[in-house]
């Protein structure tokens, strides 16, 4: 039985804006026995990964319970209570797959109830042709960050990005070849050794990111993705358009008065809009288990997670991997 809080299948996929296309490769971004269609693109549109899950819910005809959300999650007996805004189950197994990204974060600028401008999160944004001609601010520099940016300079947006710290950056593509399968053969090795061998190949396509504006992490991606759970930014036309000069890079915000925003290096520039892309947190309040169990995929007592290890082999594809752990280890019992 799987009870889902929206209305249809790949709800959050439906919330992202237009031009979202996977940053993973489409072959190491399936889900277990069942590939895209023939003719997909190698990095899908938003589009193309709504019509895959639909596609897949037909396949093994999975009939989630929508509209239905999950209040809390209680030691049972035996196993566990599980409530919902509908009802009350009883389970000997409970899998939570609600992800890391179920409720955006915003932080809070001093001054910036000011503001004549809008401000809005990245699950918000949906096309740069609103923002034509306008000066936008996007805050972050992760991987919707990235491509948000180029979506609004390719509608005509005046672009700045607010990077508030030291950043890894990695091309998509290596020679051709996804990023991905060099970092699933990499990542059998020790973080830091990954780093060196990976790192003349990233500078060589990259280039000095330090020229740019950007300040470089101390660590390489592996080693980002291991100690802070992480992804490094995967560029997609982002870093061309900084080197360009039709993207600036500015620091941490200071401070937003009703047109300006100051930033930490005592700078001060007119937007009219600001785009958070700050991310968002696993929304996980209604469990028994501690975050810090739930964020490691632990599994305790028939409470089973997949989806909240961050992995530098791909989301997708490590939630494939784990889907079949967890089902290996329901049916062992």
């Amino acid at each position: 039985m799987i009870v889902d809080r929206a209305s249809e299948v790949g709800s959050s996929w439906r919330c992202h804006y237009d031009r979202l296309h996977l940053h993973s490769d489409r072959d190491r971004s399936t889900l277990p026995y069942l590939s895209f269609p023939a003719g997909t693109p190698r990095y899908p549109s938003r589009e193309q990964v709504i019509e895959y899950l639909e596609l897949y819910a037909r396949h093994f005809e999975l009939a989630p319970h929508f509209n239905e959300e999950v209040r809390t999650v209680r030691p049972g007996n035996p196993g566990w209570t599980v409530t919902t805004s509908a009802s009350v189950y009883q389970s000997r197994q409970v899998v939570v797959a609600t992800g890391c990204n179920a409720v955006p974060y915003v932080p809070r600028w001093r001054g910036q109830e000011r503001f004549r401008g809008r401000i809005l999160h990245s699950s918000e944004y949906r096309s740069g042709e609103s923002f034509r001609g306008h000066s936008v601010l996007v805050v972050g520099l992760g991987n919707s960050g990235g491509e948000i940016a180029v979506d609004l300079h390719e509608h005509g947006a005046r672009v700045a990005m607010a990077v508030r710290g030291p950043v890894n950056i990695i091309p998509r593509e290596v020679f051709g070849v996804p990023i991905l399968a060099i970092s699933i053969a990499l990542s059998r090795l020790p973080a830091r050794l990954a780093d060196a061998l990976a790192a003349p190949l990233v500078r060589l396509i990259i280039g000095d990111i330090t020229k740019l504006g950007f300040r470089k992490l101390p660590m390489g991606p592996f080693t980002q993705i291991k100690t802070r759970t992480r992804i490094p930014l995967i560029d997609v036309g982002t870093v061309k358009l900084v080197r360009e000069g039709h993207i600036q890079v500015l620091g941490d915000i200071r401070e937003i008065g009703e047109t300006e925003i100051t930033f930490d290096d005592g700078r001060s520039r007119e937007f009219d809009a600001v785009v958070a892309a700050t991310g968002f947190r696993p929304g996980s309040d209604f469990l028994l288990a501690p975050q810090s169990d739930l964020l490691g995929g632990e599994t305790k007592s028939g409470l089973h997670y997949c989806g909240f290890v961050v992995s530098p082999t791909g989301m997708l594809r490590e939630i494939g991997v784990e889907a079949q752990r967890v089902a290996d280890e329901i049916t062992r019992l």
